[in-house]
């Protein structure tokens, strides 16, 4: 099973810039997206059905903002919207798919470049969450976690680790909250099959050609559990894919 994550920045206009073409080609069992900008409604979901995906998706209250979603080969046995914690399933950051003893989740955390409210939303946001997934590990031992984490977890995840170590995304306490979070019980997948690699970044800002140069950050993971280590069989990152200023990351189990 491969199973990608990739946040399109609108799913609207990634779909005009061949997103549809790049599904066909990867084809992933199971795609996990983020930062749909879109409610459920506004999301065409036919080209994605022509080629058998299943799409469920978990829109933000407000129009136009975050949301995420799971489109997926198989038919999941269950579908999980949002995590029960309110403030942040009304921004629309968490959906999780069942196959079979397979739990795959889908998660947007909040970025805290805007300003002081939002950062201070964020380490709010990452606290539950940690608590959130502690509890479902309990309950869904072969978990993974795919998505835009917001968050370099290493110097050799951003281009540049000296001028940006008090910049949003790579604050001592926000990588410090990465180390608890493996220390809960998940792998960073990339780092299983690719340790100490250098210039593998998921994300690029669209200022200074930036991606051109490849100064990016990898701020996108795919996290699986600790149960599912042996399964692992490959993971990595596609920055081929240009519909968004993200590129995909890829787990197979």
């Amino acid at each position: 099973m491969k199973i990608y994550s990739y946040n399109v920045n609108g799913i609207r206009a990634a779909m005009r810039k061949g997103l549809i073409d790049w599904v066909r080609e990867a084809n992933p069992d199971v795609l996990l997206i983020q930062e749909t900008k879109a409610q459920a409604e506004q999301i065409d979901e036919e080209p994605f059905k022509e080629l058998g995906y299943h799409c469920h998706w978990h829109s933000a209250e407000k129009k136009g903002y975050s949301g995420v979603g799971i489109i997926s080969k198989q038919k999941p046995d269950h579908i999980e919207i949002g995590s029960g914690i309110e403030y942040i399933d009304q921004e629309g950051r968490i959906i999780r798919a069942d196959f079979g003893d397979l739990s795959i989740m889908s998660v947007y955390i909040p970025s805290g470049s805007s300003g002081d409210a939002r950062q201070d939303l964020k380490m709010k946001f990452l606290g539950g969450f940690q608590a959130y997934c502690k509890s479902l590990l309990n309950e869904k031992p072969n978990l993974i976690i795919g998505g835009d984490f917001n968050i370099c977890h290493t110097e050799i995840d951003i281009h540049n680790p000296k001028s940006n170590k008090d910049t949003s995304g790579f604050l001592p306490e926000e990588r410090e909250w990465v180390t608890a979070f493996l220390q809960e019980g998940f792998i960073d997948s990339f780092r299983q099959f690719h340790e100490g690699e250098v210039d593998r970044y998921s994300w690029w800002s669209y200022r200074a050609n930036a991606r051109n140069n490849n100064k990016g950050w990898r701020i996108d993971y795919m996290m699986a559990s600790s149960a599912l280590k042996d399964q692992l069989k490959d993971a990595d990152i596609a920055p081929e894919a240009k519909h968004s200023d993200h590129c995909p990351v890829m787990i197979e189990v």
